[in-house]
């Protein structure tokens, strides 16, 4: 056993893990996936490579069988325990993912199931879930599925290493270059993606091909492995989260990881054994696997089930709690399971039992997902909310009368789909073919008017901020008989100038779908002459470049005003309404759940949480245009809360709950138009 190799592991978790507890001390830390892909890449293709050159041929069910118990024990025992742990200590509204994401999990395809969520706007605001760093381990496991069968084509078409060399090559070359498009297209998928994460195994590959052949000795390998070592700790100390990655970045830890590994090829000591061969860092490199594994889990259910935040020595107990189930497992589980001799002795066997895990994983994420879907049915929102006096910003109006504490704990719980921002009553039509653009359909017609062609004609388009803002629409609507109409585009602001994007920078299509439906909603709106417009959007995390340069909030704010002094001049009247205080670019969007008893300790200053909004600047600009900023109903002169009237303000990070916004409608309704 190589003693380098097992201090890199133990390098790679430690970055990772401590990156996952203290991401603001070590931003970067999560190079230590790349440094176990480079690992991996260079011990498979060694220990694959001397079979088939030996014997013209591999044995893919040996493989496999061998892999499976490996792998597969402790990763099922830690996704059924964490699917379990979740079932009990996390609301239900949380065990939906959880479940899926097991399920990915187990069948290897988290990387993919995270991928395809990324891409999706409304999933950036999800949790993270117990199973989500199983998406590392799905990577490996697809290259491990593709590389035997590609060392052997090749093998078998050429009978030379050098032919396999370059496939590894070519390979790793697509790769990185598809992989750099992605990153450079700014999609938040480019992360997950495997096509996009093969070179750093190939780089490690390359390394067990021509290492043996062109090793490095003396002082010049001392110097190489020195160089790698730093390079990997550099990249975790330099990089954060607004690090474009993996591609040209990634480059850092993968060739740091492989001169290591290089240097250390055919050397029996090296000056770093002092380190490296400590027995504490051999024994962490040794239980990386079973570390990986359960950090993570603990991480995310530990502060639930203890009903507290993640203060230091609650983050110092899950790294101590962690070391000692990763020992546990990896003693009691992973050596026991690869050694057992029934299985070593039957790949069929060994296949058997892996397949049995998988499916037992896969039977306790299809449980959770029925456990959530039973609980969800419970909270089905009304089709017409009640509105009382002393719930939700109503505690605001005249909170004399209410007397309680109005920023006290939740009174009226509003789980699942109650909270759920997005609930469209059966009045809504199917999606129509206004402003559609061949599979993307954003318009909803929601008819409360019993069919009355003489009816008020409402709109409501914007983003998700102004979707979350519909409870109280559609509820306004069916008291008042309107035919409302529904827009929206999440991440997309209603603008006039070229789009960037949503937080980063958003991709070609993104883009070009962002601005086609802006200009088809400007243009509509002219057209279409409604009776009133309500708008919003999350301004302030989104991005224009009319090529000033100047402030984003002046941009947004000229670009509104402009666009809303069309609509009134055409003799649209315009409702705009402000965006609610930040929840999650601000606090901790669970800490509300976990303060339960005194959900103030979450409140934020009121500067902070309420920074200059577009939406309301723009609004006032234009005298035309009236404003809806509800900013008093959510915080007092100093403080912004996330529980206002008993109610939780916030369905996620980013949006409001709809039980909340519901509780609008008398305020807003007094300061409607007359004509609606």
């Amino acid at each position: 056993m190589r003693t380098d190799i097992q201090a890199l592991r133990a390098l790679a978790v430690g970055l990772v893990v401590l990156n996952h507890l203290w991401p603001g001390r070590l931003g970067g830390g999560y190079v230590g996936v790349d440094v176990f892909f480079v690992i991996s890449g260079f011990l498979i293709t060694g220990h694959l490579m001397k079979e088939v050159e030996g014997t013209d041929r591999l044995g893919f069910l040996r493989f496999y069988a061998r892999r499976a118990r490996r792998l597969l024990p402790a990763a099922t025992l830690v996704l059924v325990v964490s699917a379990v742990t979740a079932y009990l200590v996390l609301p239900f509204t949380a065990w939906e993912r959880t479940a899926w994401e097991t399920i990915a999990s187990a069948l290897y395809v988290e990387n993919w199931y995270l991928a395809a969520k990324s891409v999706d706007y409304m999933a950036l605001n999800d949790q993270a879930t117990a199973a989500q760093h199983y998406w590392s381990l799905s990577v490996e496991e697809q290259f491990y599925l593709v590389w035997p069968a590609l060392l052997v084509g090749v093998w078998a078409l050429a009978r030379r290493r050098s032919a396999v060399v370059t496939a590894i090559i070519v390979v790793g070359a697509v790769s990185f270059v598809l992989g750099q498009i992605a990153v450079s297209s700014g999609s938040p998928s480019a992360y997950f993606v495997t096509h996009g994460r093969v070179w750093e195994f190939a780089v490690g590959a390359l390394v067990a091909l021509l290492a043996t052949r062109h090793g490095i000795r003396g002082r010049a390998a001392g110097v190489l492995a020195g160089v790698g070592f730093v390079a990997v700790v550099a990249a975790a100390f330099l990089f954060d989260d607004a690090t474009a990655f993996p591609g040209v970045n990634a480059l850092l830890p993968v060739l740091g990881t492989a001169a290591v590994i290089w240097a250390g090829t055919g050397r029996a000591h090296a000056w770093h054994d002092a380190i490296t061969a400590n027995p504490v860092v051999q024994w962490l490199g040794d239980i990386s696997y079973s570390l990986y594994l359960w950090h993570w889990p603990l991480i995310v259910l530990v502060p639930p089930a203890l009903g507290r935040g993640r203060d230091l020595v609650t983050s110092v107990s899950i790294l101590a709690l962690s070391l000692l189930l990763a020992d546990l497992t990896k003693r009691f589980v992973e050596d026991r399971f690869r050694s057992r001799a029934s299985w070593v002795r039957s790949n069929a066997r060994s296949l058997t039992a892996a397949g049995s895990m998988m499916l037992v994983t896969a039977i306790v994420g299809t449980g959770l997902v029925a456990a959530y879907g039973h609980e969800n049915a419970k909270y089905q929102p009304p089709q017409e909310a009640t509105v009382a006096s002393c719930l939700g910003p109503n505690a605001l109006v005249d909170p004399e009368a209410c007397g309680d504490d109005p920023f006290g704990p939740v009174s009226v719980p509003t789980p699942g789909s109650l909270s759920d921002y997005t609930f469209t009553p059966e009045e809504c039509s199917t999606p129509t073919e206004l402003f559609a653009q061949d599979d993307f359909r954003p318009t909803v017609e929601c008819d409360f008017s019993g069919g009355d062609e003489a009816a008020p004609q409402v709109w409501l388009v914007g983003d998700s901020h102004a979707q979350q803002w519909q409870g109280l629409v559609l509820d306004l609507g069916r008291d008042r008989g309107w035919d409302v109409t529904l827009s929206y585009l999440g991440a997309c602001p209603i603008a006039d100038v070229p789009y960037v994007g949503f937080r980063t920078p958003a991709p070609d299509w993104e883009v070009t779908r962002c601005e086609t439906w802006s200009e088809d909603v400007q243009q509509g709106v002219v057209d279409a002459q409604p009776d009133l417009v309500f708008t919003s959007t999350a301004a302030r995390l989104e991005f224009l470049d009319d090529g000033t340069d100047r402030p984003q909030v002046d941009q947004l704010t000229d670009s509104f005003a402009r666009i809303w002094g069309v609509w009134t001049e055409a003799g649209v009247p315009v409702m705009a309404i402000a965006d609610p205080p930040l929840n999650g670019e601000v606090r901790d969007p669970g800490c509300v759940d976990l303060e339960g008893d005194d959900p103030r300790v979450c409140a934020v200053d009121r500067a902070v949480a309420q920074p200059p909004d577009p939406v309301a600047l723009a609004a006032q600009r234009v005298p035309e245009v009236g404003l809806l900023d509800l900013t008093d109903y959510f915080c007092d002169p100093a403080l912004c809360y996330g529980v206002v009237g008993g109610l939780d303000v916030y369905h996620d990070g980013d949006h409001l709950s709809l039980a909340f916004v519901r509780q609008f409608r008398d305020i807003v309704a007094a300061q409607l138009p007359e004509t609606v």
